[in-house]
């Protein structure tokens, strides 16, 4: 199994990044072939509707902006699994992760708007926030229903979750995942990001 995963946060530590990290090790834990992408490293724009990848004689599911996010789109595809972790801004997730959105999905449909992709990859939508949960799944999230819904083209399982934390505390760990805060909510959002990784990757 291939898995990759990907923090669609500015930060390469912090609690988004953490999430990602997680989910990480536990697609490691069922030996899963692992890369992992700091997005915000990479360097690429939303679409720019060329629209070459429309074209009638091309059915490839490629992305031909050149660019940092066309390859990694390619290796997104080829993959049998994705993991995001993406954090809310202003209640929307990030900018870096819609662009990544709407590039990775315009690519693999017809100008028939049919679904081109016959490949399979299951994918974990991890979000962070740090606002009341209750409020987020009741006021918030309901508006993503179509991005989210627009994931299930790489016709694969879905999984989504949803991780709030203290604005106030520091969530600084090292890669291999040695935690620095001790906070009951946080071990959970770990332990549940950490078996998303596992389940989608298995």
């Amino acid at each position: 199994m291939k898995t990759i995963v990907i923090n669609a946060g500015p930060k390469k530590r912090g609690f988004n990044a953490e999430m990602a990290k997680s989910a990480l090790r536990g697609a490691q834990s069922v030996g899963a072939e692992v890369e992992f992408i700091d997005l915000y490293r990479l360097k690429f724009t939303g679409c720019l509707s060329c629209l070459i990848c429309m074209r009638d004689d091309f059915e490839s599911c490629k992305c031909f902006l050149r660019d940092d996010l066309s390859p990694l789109i390619d290796r997104i595809l080829d993959a049998d699994c994705l993991l995001i972790a993406a954090p809310i801004f202003f209640s929307n997730p990030s900018s870096h992760y819609m662009a990544l959105l709407e590039r990775l999905i315009f690519c693999i449909v017809s100008n028939k708007g049919e679904n081109l992709f016959k490949g399979k990859v299951n994918v974990g939508l991890i979000y962070t926030f740090h606002y009341d949960k209750g409020y987020f799944e009741e006021s918030v999230r309901p508006h993503f229903k179509h991005s989210e819904d627009i994931l299930k083209m790489l016709n694969g399982e879905v999984e989504i979750y949803s991780a709030e934390y203290d604005s106030k505390k520091t969530y600084s760990t090292s890669f291999d995942g040695e935690i620095s805060s001790e906070d009951e909510c946080f071990t959970l959002n770990l332990e549940k990001t950490y078996e998303i990784g596992a389940k989608l990757s298995n």
